[in-house]
């Protein structure tokens, strides 16, 4: 059986305000970065990113409390099509101010219960554990150049 969760966390020199401001624009992690200024997470919407080289995926903010989670479902596995049972994983994203700076933790799971084949779910839980880290670093790298 796959992996269900993938774990992971980073330390921002931003001020967690900064950091809530990158992590509540809906499907930060895939979208384009250019269509995202503007956009911000609102408990029950659903938006569609897009991205050039993965396709467009459906985005939905699930729960907001700001400026410490937020968390969104996303069909990662499944480009182009709708959310729907079977087919989106949970991203929650935490933050915790650490002195001057956020911690800054993401937690997705839901990849045991993603419809199809094994080599499916494994596949996908391969790709965003690849994924995450360098989401990670281009995020950190955001806020802390526009923290300075």
């Amino acid at each position: 059986m796959s992996e269900d969760r993938i774990e992971r966390e980073t330390l921002i020199a931003a001020s967690q305000e900064r950091v809530w401001s990158l992590v509540t624009q809906p499907g930060f992690w895939v979208a384009e970065e250019a269509s995202l200024p503007g956009t911000v997470a609102q408990e029950g919407a659903t938006t569609v990113v897009k991205n050039a080289e993965y396709g467009d995926f459906p985005v939905h903010v699930e729960k907001v409390e700001p400026v410490t989670y937020v968390a969104y479902r996303w069909a990662s596995a499944f480009p182009g099509e709708g959310l729907a049972e079977g087919n989106s994983t949970l991203v929650e994203f935490t933050l915790t101010p650490e002195g001057d700076s956020t911690r800054l933790r993401v937690v997705e799971s839901g990849f045991a219960a993603l419809a199809g084949s094994e080599e499916l779910r494994a596949k996908a839980h391969e790709d965003n554990t690849g994924g995450w880290p360098q989401v990670l670093d281009a995020l950190k790298a955001r806020a802390e150049r526009q923290a300075a």
